[in-house]
């Protein structure tokens, strides 16, 4: 079986409260001494132990059918435990208030808003204090078994609340992580574009300017094909930087860079001798902005003049 409910029963979570659950059964062999004391025949206490075994069995599968469930879901499975601990009523009479506690712990680890969980909770122990005392008397002893209601049941709570806390904390991060790699894919691959973009136009620009030369001018067509080697071996570098998130930009390279991109594309240059007019902070962002800007004047724009000016 694949299903929620059987993955639910089966999971790491469930197996762990399997554990602590099967614990707290060993109280019910008090309530089970007492089934067998009441009965009047060996089979009323067949009946009577099945009865208890199957309360027992709905405990333990209790929480973890809880955690499938939404809030109506899981109010019913603790509305139907409840339930099911009156079957030992001809057995155990209002003695049954035991049973209660583990009623208690299954609603606290349904892990209900706080202002939900507490009322019920104080509600089974007020219950159990009130049948003790009119059945029993009210001597001293009468308060043991609400007080382990609720103290266990809150406790419970608690513990849920808290597990709960670090699986929504434990899913946010996982969130958190995903939108980070998706937010870096975004970078890198812009960064790559500006990149190529900017570096395959003047490779381009300038390889069309070897070809035109190497029959007029052989040795300054060798020359520009050098340049295209160089830019190219320079674009590959940028590329793997900016894979492993090293590469810096920077106004001053950028503006070299356009000096030659621009000369090569035969568009005359009049570019700013120094970048102190801008502050330290922006002349990354300022690289960029030059960068894209003239790779958009080298491509075939029809301009014959391209002008940079820097300031604040």
């Amino acid at each position: 079986a694949t299903g929620p409910l059987p993955r639910a029963l089966w999971s790491r979570q469930a197996a762990g409260w399997y554990v602590g659950a099967g614990f707290a059964l060993v109280w019910l062999v008090s309530l089970a001494q007492q089934v067998v004391a009441q009965s009047a025949s060996t089979s009323s206490a067949t009946v009577g132990v099945l009865l208890l075994a199957m309360f027992a069995v709905a405990f333990l599968v209790s929480a973890p059918l809880a955690w499938t469930l939404r809030t109506r879901g899981r109010l019913a499975v603790c509305a139907g435990l409840f339930a099911l601990s009156f079957t030992l009523f001809p057995w155990l009479g209002w003695d049954i208030a035991p049973a209660w506690a583990y009623v208690g712990v299954t609603f606290g680890m349904c892990a209900f808003p706080w202002r939900w969980t507490w009322p019920p909770i104080l509600g089974l122990g007020v219950l159990a204090l009130v049948t003790d005392g009119l059945t029993g008397g009210w001597d001293a002893n009468v308060i043991w078994v609400p007080a382990i209601i609720v103290s266990i049941s809150l406790v419970m709570a608690s513990i849920a609340r808290t597990t709960a806390t670090m699986g929504e904390l434990r899913r946010t991060q996982r969130q958190l992580e995903a939108l980070a790699v998706e937010r870096e894919r975004g970078r890198v691959a812009r960064d790559i574009h500006d990149i190529l973009g900017h570096s395959l136009t003047v490779v381009t620009v300038k390889a069309e300017l070897a070809s035109r030369l190497v029959d007029v001018d052989p040795q300054r067509a060798k020359a520009e094909m050098a340049e295209v080697e160089s830019l190219a071996r320079g674009a590959l570098a940028d590329v793997r930087a900016t894979v492993a998130g090293v590469r810096s930009v920077n106004v001053s390279g950028e503006l070299a860079a356009a000096k030659a991109a621009l000369a090569a594309a035969g568009i005359a240059a009049e570019l700013p001798s120094s970048t102190d007019a801008v502050p330290p902070g922006r002349r990354e962002l300022a690289g960029w902005v030059v960068g894209e800007g003239v790779t958009n004047v080298v491509r075939p724009s029809g301009a014959t003049v391209c002008r940079v000016t820097l300031g604040l």
